[in-house]
Formats: structure tokens, C-alpha cells, sequence
């Protein structure tokens, strides 16, 4: 029986993680067990979290100072829980900082077997010096993307490129027309989709923006229909924001559930994040804005050492889906570049979609299946 610890500290990551389980258990015939930290996807496929990954999911500078001491506390219960679990092999997926920290803590105690971290850290962004350090603490590096492995092999860093797990996850798939007669949307109603991220204080500051952004667009469009795709960790916090919100609107979970509203969707509006990925694979016109503290900006602004923020437009070196950020996330440009779209709708190119390994023989998870199952079983020997 294969025993695999993996610790997911976010959405994207627990959905990573969760087609990973489904690959294994596939791989293995169900001859696998899992432990560790995720979320509700990962606990879909029978994940039962060591805690809730709402703890881990903050970013920014400013934002992330009160929740330290909680994460210290869950850094060491996980080390604990691992000690004692002894698992084949340990998986930290996305979250660099804090899986940075995991990993290190497990080295300075002599674990053994071998730990590996998915999701590279973004260095070709900022923060280059962190392609030496990786390699003392982590045995694989698994990278999402195919410019990754240069800038850390050079270090004696092992690294495998899988390409990214969006490409598998079937947001191309969605019925839209289902969706509608479910929840008795008018087949002529303008649907506009919005993501305000998953995080608490993506919501903290996006949200008041994309609401009445929202608010804008409905004055112009009377037959508009907004619906809220959003995850466990924030779900909660939108209902009450929108429990008295005059907009015909709806709030859904689930994966299957957010495809199918993607399908359904004539624009949208979406944090930045990997969700633009899935809505340049349903083909959505949509744009993305996002905002953080002043401070954590002044900061990004200085570290930063790319162009564009959004994936698609870093692979194509040039702006497809537009980029609202900061001093021009306002409900003006918001507005305006919607109606735009939804004019013109953007071209959404899919050449930038197969150098993420759409249209390969092997997805993303079997790969990473693969491998996974090939170090656990050499360290077993």
C-alpha cells in the first residue's frame, strides 16, 4: 500500500491535488492512502485534512502578518503529523513560502524519504536567488510550465515538467444550456461571471469593486445576470455580501458547477489567478483586475521583473486578456472594458494553451502519478 502525504495550503493547489489522488488511485488500483492538507476537492476524493486550509490561504505582506503565529502552529502540527504518519513520499503543492518552510523543517530532522514540491516557484518573476536555495531542502521540483526547468537545473535542482493540470480539468466541457433551464436563467439574459478570488483578503479588496462594477453593468444592461462561482473558503463570507444585493445573481460551488456557468457565461470578470486559464478554455471574452494593500504594492512593483501577471499573456508576450491592477482597478475601466468585450469579443489563442500540454499524449496528474509512484518505490528498496 502506497502512503502519499500531500499539503495543499490553497484553491488551485487543492485542485492540483485532487486530480492527482484521482490519477493514483487510478494508477494504483486504489492501492494508495492518503494523508495530509487540503481542501474540498481534495477531501471529495477522500482527503481528511489535518485542519481547514482557510488558515493558509492569505497573501500579501501586510495581509499575511496577523495570521503568522497560526501558521507557525499548523507548520509544526504537519511536520508532527508526518513523524508520525511516515508516509513514502511528501508533497507540498503551490504555496512556496509556506512549503518552503515544511520542507525545511523536514531535512533539519533527517527525514529520509523523499519529499517533493509541484508548482515552481515563480523565480523568471522575482526573487531569482530562490532557484539555488530549493535544491537544499527539496529532492523534485515538478514545474507547470516549460521555461521552468533552466532556471533551476543549472542549481543541481532535479525538475520534471508536467504542464499545467488546467489543460485536463474539462472547463472546455461545460453544458451551458443545462445550466440556464437549472437555475431558470433566460435563455436571452446577459450572463456575466465574477471571481472575486479565494482568498479572504482578495475578497476584502476586490469585492467592493466587482460589486459595484456589477452594479454598473446592470443599469446598462437590464437583462444582466450575475453568478458567483467561488470555493469552501469564501463562500461563506460572499452570502452574507450579497444577501441583500437587488442584482438577480447566484452563488455555486464545485468544479462541474463553475464549468457549466462558464459555458453558460457571455463575459466575465475574475481575480487574477488560474482561473483566467480555465476561461480561455471555455473561450469566455473576460478580463482580469486585482488589487492588494499599498504597501504590498509599492513592494510588488519594485520586485517584479515581468511585463504581465496573467499566464496567458506572459506565454504570448503581449496582452490577450487585459490587465486591471491596482491604481486601474476602478469601477470605470472595469465597466468600459466589459462592454467592450462584449462587443469584440478577445480571440482567445490556444497557442499559448499548447505550450501548457494542451493536446499531449499524457495529462498533467498521470504524469505526475507516474512519477510520484517511481520515487517512492526506489526509496522503498
Amino acid at each position: 500500500m502506497l502512503k502519499v502525504y500531500l499539503i495543499a495550503g490553497e484553491p488551485s493547489g487543492d485542485l492540483l491535488g485532487s486530480r492527482l489522488m484521482r490519477a493514483l488511485k487510478k494508477q494504483t488500483k486504489n492501492k494508495v492512502i492518503f494523508y495530509g492538507v487540503g481542501g474540498e476537492t481534495m477531501a471529495e476524493e477522500g482527503l481528511h485534512s489535518l485542519f481547514d486550509i482557510k488558515d493558509l490561504a492569505v497573501m500579501g505582506l501586510m495581509e499575511v502578518i496577523p495570521s503568522i503565529p497560526k501558521i507557525l502552529k499548523h507548520m509544526n502540527e504537519i511536520v508532527d503529523d508526518i513523524h508520525e504518519k511516515k508516509p513514502d513520499i511528501v508533497m507540498t503543492i503551490d504555496s512556496y513560502s509556506f512549503a518552503a518552510r515544511i520542507h525545511k523543517k523536514l531535512k533539519s530532522a533527517g527525514y529520509e524519504k523523499p519529499h517533493v514540491h509541484c508548482v515552481a516557484p515563480q523565480v523568471w518573476a522575482w526573487k531569482k536567488g530562490r532557484a539555488k536555495k530549493i535544491g537544499g531542502f527539496v529532492d523534485h521540483l515538478f514545474c507547470l510550465l516549460p521555461n521552468e526547468a533552466p532556471y533551476f537545473e543549472p542549481h543541481g535542482m532535479k525538475t520534471t515538467f508536467i504542464g499545467h493540470p488546467v489543460i485536463e480539468g474539462g472547463a472546455d466541457k461545460g453544458d451551458g444550456a443545462k445550466f440556464r433551464k437549472k437555475y431558470g436563467i433566460d435563455s436571452r439574459a446577459t450572463i456575466l461571471c465574477v471571481l472575486p478570488g479565494s482568498r479572504k483578503n482578495e475578497i476584502k479588496y476586490l469585492w467592493p469593486v466587482f460589486q459595484e462594477s456589477a452594479e454598473k453593468m446592470k443599469r446598462d444592461i437590464p437583462n444582466l445576470f450575475v453568478v458567483i462561482p467561488t470555493v469552501q473558503t469564501v463562500a461563506e463570507t460572499l452570502r452574507k455580501k450579497t444577501k441583500n444585493w437587488d442584482i438577480p445573481h447566484l452563488i455555486i460551488q464545485g468544479e462541474k458547477e463553475r464549468y457549466d456557468a462558464f459555458a453558460a457565461a457571455n463575459i466575465a470578470l475574475a481575480a487574477s489567478g488560474t482561473v483566467s486559464l480555465e476561461l480561455a478554455m471555455a473561450g469566455v471574452p473576460h478580463l482580469i483586475a486585482y488589487k492588494v494593500s499599498p504597501l504590498t504594492a509599492i513592494l510588488a512593483k519594485r520586485l517584479l521583473k515581468i511585463r504581465f501577471v496573467n499566464l496567458l499573456n506572459i506565454l504570448a508576450d503581449r496582452e490577450i486578456v487585459p490587465e486591471l491592477l491596482q491604481d486601474k482597478c476602478t469601477v470605470d475601466q472595469i465597466v468600459d472594458t466589459l462592454k467592450s468585450l462584449l462587443k469584440n469579443p478577445q480571440q482567445l489563442t490556444s497557442e499559448s494553451l499548447k505550450k501548457l500540454g494542451l493536446g499531449a499524449k499524457h495529462s498533467p496528474s498521470d504524469k505526475l502519478a507516474e512519477e510520484l509512484k517511481k520515487m517512492a518505490g526506489k526509496r522503498k528498496k
